[in-house]
């Protein structure tokens, strides 16, 4: 089944995010939950849906982060601490967005990789 066509809003945010990572060499970008997922070494760090921005972020800092202007939790559940879906009023100033990109970037380091895909049966 072919992947459902990004969204204009999604188009440009993700053309932000490439161009905020172009400086990096460890890159990848995977479909990763219905989103457009970017993986720096290996490991999630930002994502892309329509126009909201995924970051995964420092589980011990969630509560901090949740109070943060246009995040909202990726799970309300709390079964995924420190991955956060911020919304455009969230990351709209550039202090905002390069708070969002600097906070994911510094946590990346620290956080577990990613499992690898599991090859699908037949393929």
């Amino acid at each position: 089944m072919p992947a459902r066509p990004l969204s204009d809003e999604a188009l440009q945010l993700a053309a932000a995010v490439r161009d905020a990572l172009a400086h990096r060499s460890d890159i990848e970008e995977r479909t990763l939950f219905g989103c457009l997922a970017f993986m720096v070494d290996g490991k999630l760090c930002l994502g892309v849906k329509d126009d909201e921005l995924l970051v995964r972020l420092p589980p011990q800092r969630h509560a901090e982060f949740q109070e943060r202007q246009g995040a909202r939790e990726m799970s309300p559940s709390g079964k995924m601490p420190g991955y956060f879906w911020v919304e455009p009023d969230g990351y709209a100033t550039r202090t905002q967005w390069e708070a969002w990109l600097h906070e994911a970037l510094a946590f990346n380091p620290q956080a577990r990789a990613t499992p690898a895909r599991r090859p699908r049966p037949g393929a």
